[in-house]
């Protein structure tokens, strides 16, 4: 069994997936536009798609994990909450550069900084509004 987190995005699904690829490494596995779905595919009674240019599935690889998404329909889109995708890294510099990618012009919980724990820290949303971690663990945490 794998846990792939999957991401609703407010329209802007292949925006965040493109920063990631040039931010963090990620490669696109899989991206399927609305357009690309078959027609009368939906179930019946279900809300209508967003516009045919916008994300109905897409699935990154991100170093060993997987990361999907996609972009919900407006009048079921929800502000993602209660959750963060962490990543860990051993080297504080590595740390460094993956705060300065993803924070810029997003919202600091906790800036990047050592604790008890790690050498490096952060908690934050991006400016797609997905909830980060960082985390670089000290060798006896």
């Amino acid at each position: 069994m794998k846990l792939n987190p999957y991401l609703y995005f407010n329209g802007n699904c292949q925006e965040a997936f493109d920063s990631y690829v040039n931010h963090l490494g990620a490669k696109y596995l899989l991206c399927l536009t609305y357009a690309d779905a078959p027609p009368a595919s939906a179930p019946a009674g279900s809300c209508p798609p967003p516009p045919s240019g916008k994300i109905m599935h897409a699935r990154l690889q991100l170093g060993d994990g997987i990361l999907m998404g996609a972009d919900a329909p407006p009048e079921r889109f929800q502000e993602m909450a209660g959750f963060s995708i962490n990543l860990d890294t051993r080297d504080p510099k590595e740390a460094e550069r993956l705060y300065a990618a993803l924070s810029e012009n997003g919202q600091i919980f906790m800036p990047l900084a050592e604790t008890f724990w790690a050498r490096r820290f952060a908690m934050f949303k991006d400016r797609f509004g997905v909830p980060w971690m960082i985390n670089c663990e000290k060798e006896n945490a």
